[in-house]
């Protein structure tokens, strides 16, 4: 058989690229005259810089940035050297894991974003895949977008805190002195979200009260991010507020839109596509993937059903290992994932099932069996 592993991360035990070991080793263990590939994948969420980072040429970058609230902290950022592309994760600068014990939905800035993105620029960058899960901030991207040289100004002229509560303050915007680099830059946003920017779906609404903001900050933060758009018109003629994933991040996506011209896409396709994953996948006639919880989420887009589809269309069968797995998780079935396996045996802490010796030994075991029994029936 020609088999194509394409494993997410475990989160806090296994990396795309352990995981996918694994299983290569546990198979060939049992037939070493298998064709086995193996292709390390992230949905652009947690953990995609770390799993991009086992790419052929890719290195990590590091680089002092602000965080939501505007202290010095060092981000970590992914070049692949032969595409001339970074790979971003905006949590590295603006992510609510950051300030999680100081919530501050007001004040909270994308302006690190920014910087990481000056950074890749100033190093010869014009290409980036940036994830935009997990943000601290509801500032419409302002702070990004001000670290990159627009301004946004109030009746003074005086240039707005970079946060959402500088923009209730917001009354002019003047574009001509970003920096020129980005007309030559391509971005691709992962964005596995469809909100608008405001309304009763939008970034303040849904995503406010998780930042930590109260229902009268939501209200608030709704209003200012309405103003924003409003002056946002008068220097972008089709700034769109209502395209699905402009509410993502506080309303980053709008930012990266609108401003920036990115493209803003499901996580798992915009990665499997700048991996080569179609092409990798000609001929396959099986595809393992994984990740660490399979749940009702994981058939909404989440990198296993994001590979099993794109198997699918080359006629490969497809299985998944996870290390939880929900009763609800049959959902995936109906989404190309043929049969699923939990790696997890007996009742267990928490701390056990993810502990990485663990984790090791209970893919390995399960990979094992499973494939003793594919054996069985195998002409």
């Amino acid at each position: 058989m020609k088999i194509v592993v394409m494993m997410d991360s475990f989160k806090g035990s296994l990396s795309s690229l352990e995981a996918g070991s694994i299983v290569k080793d546990e198979i060939l263990g049992l037939n070493p005259k298998e064709e086995i590939k193996i292709l390390p994948i992230a949905d652009g969420g947690e953990g995609t810089i770390d799993a991009m980072a086992d790419l052929p040429s890719a290195i990590y970058e590091k680089v002092l940035v602000k965080d939501p609230l505007l202290n010095e902290r060092e981000a970590r950022y992914v070049i692949v050297v032969d595409k001339n592309l970074a790979i971003m994760e905006m949590s590295e600068a603006a992510g609510l894991v950051l300030i999680k014990d100081n919530l501050a939905p007001l004040r909270a800035s994308t302006y690190g974003v920014g910087m990481m993105i000056l950074d890749a620029m100033d190093k010869g960058i014009r290409d980036f895949i940036i994830g935009i899960g997990g943000s601290a901030t509801n500032d419409g991207g302002v702070g990004m977008l001000a670290a990159l040289g627009f301004k946004f100004l109030d009746a003074d002229g005086f240039e707005i805190f970079p946060a959402n509560i500088g923009l209730s303050k917001l009354s002019s915007i003047d574009i001509s002195n970003a920096d020129k680099r980005l007309g030559d830059c391509n971005f691709k946003i992962a964005c596995d979200v469809d909100n608008p920017l405001t309304g009763n779906r939008g970034a303040a609404a849904v995503y406010g009260p998780q930042k930590g903001a109260s229902p009268d900050e939501v209200r608030f933060i709704d209003q200012n991010l309405k103003l924003f758009h409003k002056l946002s018109q008068t220097v972008i003629a089709d700034a769109d507020d209502n395209f699905p994933g402009v509410g993502a991040a506080g309303g980053l996506g709008y930012a990266f839109l609108n401003y920036l011209k990115a493209d803003l896409a499901p996580g798992i396709e915009i990665i499997l596509d700048t991996l080569g994953a179609d092409k990798i996948l000609d001929g396959a006639d099986l595809v393992i993937t994984g990740e660490g919880k399979i749940d009702f989420q994981s058939s909404m887009g989440k990198a296993p059903t994001g590979v099993a589809k794109l198997a699918k269309s080359h006629g490969a069968n497809v299985i998944a290992f996870a290390g939880i797995v929900d009763n609800d998780a049959i959902e995936i079935n109906k989404h190309g994932i043929d049969a699923f396996f939990p790696i997890i045996d007996k009742l267990t802490s928490l701390e056990e099932a993810m502990d990485k010796a663990k984790a090791e030994e209970n893919l390995r075991r399960t990979v094992n069996q499973v494939f003793r029994l594919i054996y069985l029936y195998k002409d």
